[in-house]
């Protein structure tokens, strides 16, 4: 899902006060559970709802989510525990005078007085840690803050919860002591073991359609704790997708504006310093010397370059192509290693592409006459999140019928025409503009076309054509005289 907030703030407009549909009476939660994998740019939450029905043929369940945490929220997907294929969901409103908003979650099937389901959120939560302190020295340590709410909202009364916090380093440096819930649990409210802070278990939670309970007893929690990698954002992606049929190759290039957003580097940077820990194997965890990108099977002619030129700092293990229709269990593997380290503040411009044979991700339908083609949204860089990203997909010139599918929806899509070298009326290139992508929007367009025979013509006739009149204008001048005086010849 595409940075929730996007379609959210579109409803808002049209129904500033729109009421909840929940109910109190429809459901109760046996417990909820859930864990918060801390991370740098992202954070996972996953949260299980175990549900009973307290009415006949009901199949609505709300969530409830704070409005600060559905404004991070770029990627949601609720489950039924067990099943893969997602629930549809959709926005029913703020309730009056809260900070909160619900989904509706429709079920597979209506539940009847009695039955019990277990329903998995998984939400991908982006911008929402921060370093502190926010400056660090070249050979300190960096730690990120992160800021939730003690009590998960939930429209129905919970007979248990708990939340837990998972860090990638057991330093946990300080961790929030939650006040005034004696009502809930008669034991220590918060326990920290190893790399995990839990809090709870709370008994008996009322509802958040209950005010007073929200005003007295809701309060956030901070973790303060060590991240041993670089905090990454792309501030801009620019993919650039060509297809040729002439060549049978898909052509992609990024042009990727990459950021530290881990704590600025406090004093100067220091050459020798930074020798001197890699050598030892102790660098900084804010400072990115090199990483890893996962690429397409079967590539070729892979160039990585920045404003400076090309980056031979740079190694590429390639995997085989794979047939069409076969599962792909390898894929290229890309090591990228800038010009300089990349610390806390620093960006870091850089282009990088390649060709595909356009058979491993197309295909042609001899009964409608179109072309089929995929192309990723993105290539993931590992735990960074895209800010700004613009997908072009250029088509063969004089493809008409264009059709196209999304994974998800994106802030705005054009079709334009794009002229390059040897064209002659130009080519269609479908634009996609997206925010906030995470790892889980790595997934292909779907797009189709139909490429007549003429168009195929087209450029052959182009050539000739340009060719030919080279050739007449050759033969023509060489036989134009524009001399003036004409030197007489001598007669012997």
């Amino acid at each position: 899902m595409q940075r929730l907030w996007s379609a959210i703030s579109c409803v808002l407009l049209a129904s500033a006060a729109a009421a909840s549909s929940a109910s109190i009476q429809s459901f109760e939660n046996s417990a909820i559970v859930r864990t918060i994998d801390l991370g740098g740019s992202l954070v996972h939450v996953t949260t299980t709802f175990a549900v009973k029905a307290l009415k006949e043929a009901v199949n609505v369940y709300t969530i409830t989510l704070p409005e600060d945490e559905i404004f991070n929220t770029s990627w949601l997907e609720v489950k039924v525990k067990g099943n893969q294929q997602p629930l549809t969901i959709t926005y029913s409103g703020a309730p009056v005078g809260s900070k909160s908003h619900n989904l509706d979650v429709n079920l597979e099937k209506p539940l009847e007085t009695g039955a019990t389901i277990n329903l998995v959120l998984e939400t991908v939560q982006t911008h929402a840690t921060w370093p502190w302190p926010k400056q660090a020295a070249q050979d300190e340590d960096q730690s990120l803050k992160y800021e939730t709410s003690l009590f998960v909202l939930s429209p129905y009364n919970t007979s248990v919860q708990r939340t837990k916090f998972k860090s990638s380093s057991p330093r946990i440096l300080s961790y929030t002591t939650p006040e005034d819930v004696q009502a809930f649990t008669l034991e220590n409210p918060v326990t920290k073991s190893g790399a995990t802070v839990t809090y709870g278990p709370f008994n008996n939670v009322p509802s958040s359609v209950n005010s007073e309970f929200l005003e007295q007893y809701q309060q956030h929690v901070v973790l303060h704790y060590n991240y041993d990698y670089p905090v990454l954002e792309v501030l801009e992606l620019k993919r650039a997708a060509e297809i040729s049929h002439w060549g049978a190759n898909l052509n992609i290039q990024d042009d990727i504006v990459l950021h530290n957003a881990g704590p600025q580097l406090k004093g100067h940077f220091s050459r020798l310093q930074h020798q001197t820990q890699s050598f030892y194997g102790r660098g900084a965890p804010h400072v990115l010397p090199l990483f890893t990108v996962q690429l397409p099977p079967g590539i070729r002619n892979t160039y990585y370059i920045d404003q400076i030129g090309n980056v031979s700092t740079s190694r590429l293990r390639a995997a085989p192509s794979v047939a069409r229709g076969v599962k792909n269990t390898q894929n290229s593997v890309m090591e990228l290693k800038p010009r300089y380290p990349i610390m806390g503040g620093w960006n870091y411009t850089y282009t990088l592409g390649w060709d595909a044979p356009l058979g491993d991700s197309g295909s042609y339908d001899s009964k409608t006459g179109k072309y089929l083609v995929s192309v990723p949204v993105m290539t993931e860089i590992p735990g960074a999140v895209v800010n700004n990203a613009e997908v072009s997909i250029i088509l063969p010139e004089g493809a008409t019928d264009v059709d196209y599918v999304a994974p998800f929806p994106a802030l705005s899509n054009e079709i334009s025409t794009h002229v390059t070298y040897l064209d002659t009326i130009g080519r269609p290139m479908v634009t996609f503009k997206y925010k906030n992508l995470t790892n889980k929007h790595a997934k292909p367009i779907y797009i189709s076309y139909r490429v007549p025979i003429s168009a195929h013509l087209r450029k052959p006739i182009a050539v000739t054509t340009v060719l030919l009149t080279l050739f007449t204008f050759a033969m023509v001048a060489r036989r134009v005289d524009l001399t003036i005086h004409k030197t007489p010849t001598k007669k012997m």
